[in-house]
């Protein structure tokens, strides 16, 4: 009623050079997974054959001769991964000035990127442990080590919803067509429910917000926030149905995905801890296999590696948010870095039981809805608007 209809079914200033990179940027990003399938094919390679010469004389373990063909393969995939994230990332900030088509395909390049990661580490360890003969999971005796390097193990890990690289994966024994298309169904409904609230609300308040920011003009400022952390809840909970349950369920039904465990009750968290363990388990799940366990096996403290999962997560939210909006300013990674001494404030009360616990939610969601995201989001249009809109700082 106070603005009228605001939605555009153009588009938008979508330029068709956005389009064509943003494509070319889909479509070629995979190929740094398939050059890591053929570093890791070497690797299995002269494992096979060192296997079989150690056996045929007698020896147990590794040859230390083989530590300078390992190095070179862990260095082959560290160049490799750096080129995915550093080539497409410039392509982004540089090329694509739309910044929904450069949030695209930031996210696709970094989850490409994480599997990249967890695809060299899984191989690494399952090399070791076949030329140790150590065991390995049960699960994994189905498709043992270097039997799991093939295109087909790998094109299925690049579409599992997973970040995580297994070998084998529990599978659905048979694949439901009417749970698959309710939960596409939702999908593309939910996504246009996105879109028409974004451009029906929240733009306006943003740019409404404008001149109070140039101004520095407190009041309004938190004014404009609070007004804005209604419909961004609204939008980031929609987003969050459509993405972790509607769309990852899709997936992994088409897939026969077993593992369906892709969130927990993160809205009931006591602390910011808790949150971050609930709301994201694929990332979590990564950073606990891939960042946390590793520090901790060699001999850090628990503190200190959860400080290191929180910093590498700070540089991965700046990525995502900073290079598509080309305003690369540290709000996002600084936002991550304030989550700590939340953290440590919030664990107390979750220990408590009652009131405390419950102080605890309140300090989660107030932080979650006021702080977090709102702010965010008008530093960003900000930034955006002084850079392209033509916004005096």
């Amino acid at each position: 009623m106070k603005y009228g209809v605001l939605i555009s079914l153009t588009g938008g200033e979508y330029r068709q050079e956005d389009i064509r990179i943003g494509l070319l940027l889909f479509s070629f990003i995979p190929a740094h997974l398939f050059i890591g399938y053929l570093i890791e094919l070497l690797a299995a390679t002269r494992a096979r054959d060192a296997l079989r010469e150690s056996r045929k004389a007698g020896k147990a373990g590794q040859d230390p001769k083989l530590r300078p063909m390992w190095t070179i393969i862990a260095a082959a995939h560290t160049v490799n991964a750096t080129a995915s994230l550093g080539i497409a990332s410039y392509l982004v900030y540089n090329k694509i000035f739309h910044p929904l088509i450069g949030t695209m395909c930031e996210i696709h390049v970094v989850i490409v990127w994480l599997k990249q990661l967890s695809y060299a580490f899984t191989n690494r360890d399952l090399r070791d442990a076949y030329l140790s003969s150590a065991p390995v999971p049960d699960i994994y005796r189905t498709c043992l080590y270097p039997s799991n390097i093939t295109i087909p193990n790998l094109i299925y890990f690049w579409w599992a919803p997973t970040l995580v690289y297994q070998p084998v994966y529990p599978r659905t024994p048979t694949f439901r067509p009417s749970f698959f298309f309710k939960r596409l169904t939702e999908t593309i409904l939910l996504s246009i429910a996105i879109w028409f609230l974004s451009q029906q609300y929240a733009v306006p308040t943003l740019r409404n917000s404008l001149d109070a920011v140039s101004a520095l003009n407190l009041p309004i400022i938190l004014q404009r926030l609070m007004k804005l952390s209604t419909i961004s809840l609204v939008i980031w909970l929609i987003g969050f149905f459509a993405l972790f349950h509607s769309f990852l369920n899709a997936l992994s039904e088409l897939l026969r995905f077993g593992d369906r465990d892709f969130y927990g009750p993160w809205w009931n968290s006591a602390s910011l801890g808790t949150y971050w363990k609930l709301w994201n388990k694929p990332v979590y799940n990564f950073m606990r296999r891939h960042v946390y366990a590793p520090m901790q096996a060699r001999g850090f403290s628990p503190a200190v590696s959860s400080m290191m999962v929180f910093t590498f997560s700070a540089v991965l939210h700046e990525v995502l948010v900073g290079i598509p909006t080309h305003s690369v300013t540290g709000v996002a990674f600084a936002g991550m870095m304030f989550q700590i001494p939340l953290i440590w404030c919030t664990m107390p009360l979750e220990r408590m039981r009652g009131s405390g616990s419950v102080l605890g939610n309140v300090v989660f969601w107030v932080s979650f809805c006021l702080v977090g995201q709102p702010v965010a989001a008008l530093l960003y249009y900000f930034s955006w608007q002084v850079k392209y809109g033509g916004v005096r700082a």
